[in-house]
């Protein structure tokens, strides 16, 4: 499975030791250049994530707009490897990606499908720890992800 990041999951996932829940879902997860400069350059990059230039850089530059240049070269590098899987929080850029055909999974998928692979006993202490970090998640969609593990409080 060829797996491509933007900076926001991997940082989310570091903020709260999520390194070994990413390497176990997804093997290899693979970053462009600006990515890496977003989020590695204060923080060591762990050797199940490989850095791969754009062979065509040119590519990022069409979807300048409201996305930065880690979404852009994200979402170039998914449409030109051909990437099962392109994690990303942001909405615009999730947009974008699927826009292009790419299939996005955020954050919060990353946790649902660790659950369900049962590497992670419940989402909901690992998604407060998210928000206690400053990770934005809409009330609707963190019910929706808490109903969706089975974790509904009545």
């Amino acid at each position: 499975m060829i797996v491509v990041s933007n900076s926001s999951p991997l940082i989310a996932g570091a903020d709260i030791g999520m390194e070994a829940i990413f390497e176990a879902l997804f093997g290899e997860v693979i970053i462009p250049p600006a990515v890496r400069q977003e989020a590695f350059t204060s923080r060591p990059q762990p050797s199940w994530i490989t850095e791969r230039p754009l062979t065509n850089p040119k590519a990022s530059e069409l979807l300048q707009g409201r996305l930065g240049a880690g979404e852009r070269e994200a979402i170039a590098l998914s449409v030109e490897m051909n990437a099962d899987l392109l994690l990303m929080d942001e909405l615009a850029g999730r947009r974008t990606a699927m826009s292009l055909g790419v299939r996005v999974m955020g954050t919060l998928g990353v946790l649902l499908r660790a659950k369900t692979q049962e590497l992670i006993p419940a989402v909901g202490p690992l998604m407060d720890q998210l928000l206690a970090t400053g990770f934005y998640v809409d009330e609707e969609l963190a019910e929706r992800v808490r109903r969706t593990a089975g974790e509904t409080v009545e």
